[in-house]
């Protein structure tokens, strides 16, 4: 990828993220950011990648509710951006935030394990570092 490109996506992403923090649509949820655009090489589409922390349900619910408002996020990404070409969006629902967090929680709660049983075992956790 072009450094020209990697540029273009990066602040399509910051121009997206600001846009759907101004929306005013009550089925975009509270905690939804854009992790990422692709804009393609001839500017004429745009994948953008959505994490939203919350239910399935609430998911679900922000990506419609980005749908319906995909013409006026779209306009106001022409108006803030001075590109040849304003790109046909495509939102896309990004898990990654979520499964990291999971893993992390995870990760914490084998140490506490680990922890417990050497204690239990008469051993001192400290010394197994």
């Amino acid at each position: 990828m072009s450094t020209k490109n990697l540029r273009v996506n990066g602040e399509v992403a910051r121009e997206l993220s600001v846009i759907i923090r101004e929306l005013k649509d009550p089925r975009i949820g509270i905690m939804t950011s854009v992790t990422d655009a692709l804009v393609a090489t001839d500017l004429k589409t745009c994948k953008v990648f959505i994490s939203v922390l919350g239910s399935e349900e609430e998911v679900a619910e922000t990506m419609r509710g980005l749908e319906s408002a995909k013409g006026f996020i779209r306009r106001e990404l022409a108006h803030r951006l001075n590109m040849r070409n304003t790109p046909e969006l495509t939102f896309v629902s990004d898990r990654s935030i979520e499964r990291g967090a999971y893993m992390s929680q995870r990760i914490d709660e084998v140490i506490r394990e680990d922890e417990e049983h050497a204690l239990a075992s008469g051993r001192n956790p400290e010394e197994d570092s």
